[in-house]
């Protein structure tokens, strides 16, 4: 059996690209079955209206940094997208208030993979509230699965498209509220995930979901992108800010 082993002594390894023997996680989607063609099928993307915070344009990671501040590692890829590397990113601009967050994915095909290892990443608001990303494709959906409010709220629906296809996010956001150095109302949160809703008004009773940043739930607070070891990638996101 010829194996890269044996190819290196043979010297005909140093001929071989590495990526020949690397795995194609956004090639076909082999031994998987399709339960509507359109599953298949990109989620449009969406032009940020007039007046949106442009955060992620294809171009240039400008607008971000690593989660300890230094420069943001992510790797950009043809085609306007970028790809999970080294660590969380988080914009260089905090936000509170009311706002409304677009993201597009894409998670990779892992069929090897189970549960948490498949696909995962997470969109915080604030840096606190996760919207988690996983390949749930054709799963009965849990809080913890794709389109879940981390550990908090389960989707109404899974309306996930299959693994390498591209889907989107629209996040309605709105911060806890403080008076007097308490919190008179929790942070509220509705989704619609690839055209359908998946959370309605969904009120989040703690300050920091797993793997949020943490810190002062009063205070304003970065758009966190995670990095949990797989090669998610995303593409045009931005931001309106509400006036209520």
């Amino acid at each position: 059996m010829t194996t890269l082993k044996s190819l290196a002594c043979l010297g005909v390894l140093a001929l071989v690209p590495l990526a020949a023997f690397a795995q194609d996680f956004f090639g076909p989607l082999d031994g998987l079955k399709l339960a509507k063609p359109e599953d298949g099928i990109d989620t449009p993307s969406t032009p940020a209206p007039a007046g949106a915070l442009l955060l992620f344009d294809g171009k240039s990671l400008n607008n971000w940094t690593s989660k300890d501040g230094g420069p943001a590692s992510w790797e950009l890829l043809s085609g306007g997208s970028m790809q999970v590397k080294k660590g969380d990113l988080v914009t260089k601009e905090k936000f509170d208030g009311h706002f409304k967050l677009h993201v597009e994915f894409r998670v990779p095909y892992m069929p090897k993979a189970t549960g948490q290892g498949r696909g995962n990443s997470g969109v915080y608001s604030q840096g606190r509230y996760e919207v988690q990303i996983l390949d749930s494709y054709g799963l009965m959906s849990l809080d913890n699965d794709c389109g879940g409010i981390y550990k908090v709220a389960t989707p109404l629906v899974n309306a996930c498209k299959a693994p390498t296809v591209w889907q989107a996010y629209d996040i309605d956001f709105t911060a806890p509220k403080f008076a007097d150095g308490k919190k008179v109302a929790p942070a509220k949160i509705n989704v619609i995930q690839n055209g359908q809703p998946i959370h309605k008004d969904v009120l989040i009773p703690i300050d920091n979901t797993v793997s949020g940043m943490g810190g002062d739930p009063s205070t304003p607070g970065p758009i966190m992108l995670q990095d949990h070891g797989n090669p998610v990638q995303y593409r045009n996101i931005w931001l309106v800010k509400v006036k209520d």
